[in-house]
């Protein structure tokens, strides 16, 4: 091959851009495993790495994209061979990393993960680093007790790609899902997905708060944090846990210790970004079986080539993407 496309992101003091470029085989960054990539995904940090101010990368040119499926071109590590068909997420890929943004990739064995049986490279994608944020989430719970006999489990931010793979996983264990969202328009989706109640945004943040309040959701999934966190924790049942994953909402919140040695309150940090392989990979073989979303399709929100990715990017940051952006390679 003489050559393929990529999205390069480059930076300087005098200029930024984001263009599809011709690279070769020699651009790559070193790593055991080249895969050729059939269909990647738009995070938010995506989104942000394409930006100048988005903060989110560490060196430049990079080659965004956090996630990445495809076939093994060539490897000299001999967990993988030549067709093996594998998938990437998180650790330093698209960020430090070139990333799922091309053609061809290049990246340590070590971030491999063969893509279980029960998932192709497409339904892999559509899941990608927030469904796997969304299974820990679930399963970091469930490990400190959560059970569907012991009430409602509240999502936030349920129209992104973290809260959809949340309320369609936890719909499809059983439990009772309440979706959070401020999108109007959104509701008739999330019931959809399996949600049993959906939770205005503005219910999350009343204009009078207590440090506790009466005890409600058992368990939460929040992709969102900010000030609204609080409540949220004063409403938890006892022993119920908060999965945090994301700061969409804002990174700080004021609250009281009152939840916690009262209550028994979890909160939880989520970080799917350097899980450990022998956590990632029985994860995602969970994911391919009993948490796979049964209307996974449903939280497609387009697909796009690499020349429509910068709109897709804006739309990402502009809030207006409900589920997922897939990019096809």
């Amino acid at each position: 091959m003489d050559s393929f496309k990529a999205l390069m992101v480059e930076k300087t003091e005098e200029r930024f851009s984001a263009q599809v470029k011709e690279l070769r085989i020699e651009d790559l960054p070193p790593g055991e495993v080249t895969i050729r990539v059939r269909y990647s995904g738009i995070n938010y940090k995506d989104a942000l790495a394409c930006t100048p101010n988005g903060r989110v990368v560490r060196k430049y040119p990079i080659v965004p994209g956090i996630d990445l499926a495809g076939t093994v071109a060539v490897s000299s590590d001999p967990r993988f061979r030549e067709g093996d068909e594998v998938l990437v997420t998180s650790y330093e890929l698209g960020t430090g990393h070139y990333g799922g943004f091309s053609a061809y990739a290049r990246v340590p064995a070590d971030w491999v993960v063969p893509l279980p049986k029960g998932l192709s490279h497409r339904e892999s994608m559509i899941l990608g680093t927030a469904g796997f944020t969304a299974a820990l989430s679930i399963q970091r719970m469930e490990e400190n007790r959560l059970s569907k006999e012991k009430g409602p489990v509240l999502v936030r931010g349920a129209t992104g790609g973290v809260g959809s793979n949340s309320v369609s996983m936890l719909a499809a264990l059983g439990y009772e899902v309440e979706a959070s969202t401020g999108k109007s328009a959104d509701h008739a989706y999330l019931l959809e997905l399996g949600a049993k109640r959906v939770v205005p945004r503005e219910e999350l943040s009343p204009s009078v708060r207590k440090p506790l309040d009466k005890e409600y959701w058992a368990g939460c999934v929040d992709p969102v944090g900010g000030e609204s966190l609080a409540y949220v924790l004063s409403r938890m049942k006892y022993g119920g846990s908060v999965a945090l994953s994301g700061v969409t909402g804002g990174g700080e919140f004021a609250a009281t210790v009152f939840p916690f040695i009262l209550r028994g309150v979890n909160l939880l940090g989520i970080d799917s970004v350097l899980c450990p392989s022998d956590i990632r990979r029985p994860l995602w073989e969970r994911i391919a079986g009993e948490l796979k979303p049964r209307l996974i399709e449903q939280m497609v929100y387009k697909e796009v080539t690499l020349d429509g990715v910068a709109e897709a990017t804006q739309e990402v940051l502009d809030g207006k993407v409900r589920g997922r952006v897939l990019v096809s390679l």
